[in-house]
């Protein structure tokens, strides 16, 4: 279920990231396609995970997928705001990165814990699942005024 979860909200954020820009270039192509890449593993850590009672391995592969699923929408955003400019929409509406960068903060954390108590790892993938559950209302709010 929280795989699922994690999947819409990647779907969701990516869509309004995507609803701000004006143009693309292959730094932006590939950091897409890293992402792209990370969430296609998703389900197979998912479910090892679940076949295995979230023992210690698994919870360690599953952040590290998540981790490394976060740092690459990081880059895409990166590289995003690059190609645009500081003046652009999506300048102003991701300026801060707040969100992404706590969120890289708390896979840390829980990559951490894990080895000794997976069950409070996973339960920080599930707070950071909820940090972004409603997309992300920085870009929703820019585009508004456009």
């Amino acid at each position: 279920m929280i795989s699922f979860l994690y999947i819409g909200i990647y779907w969701n954020n990516h869509h309004h990231l995507f609803q701000s820009i004006q143009r693309i270039d292959g730094r932006v192509l590939w950091a897409n396609l890293a992402l792209l890449f990370w969430l296609s593993l998703v389900p197979f850590a998912s479910g090892w995970m679940g076949e295995n009672h979230f023992e210690t391995a698994t919870v360690v592969l599953y952040g590290i997928v998540m981790f490394a699923a976060a740092i690459s929408y990081y880059i895409l955003t990166l590289a995003l705001l690059k190609c645009h400019g500081s003046g652009s929409v999506l300048h102003q509406a991701v300026g801060s990165k707040f969100k992404e960068r706590i969120s890289l903060v708390l896979y840390l954390l829980a990559l951490a814990i894990a080895a000794w108590v997976p069950m409070v790892a996973f339960g920080i993938y599930v707070l950071v699942a909820l940090i972004w559950l409603y997309p992300d209302s920085r870009i929703e709010k820019i585009m508004a005024k456009i």
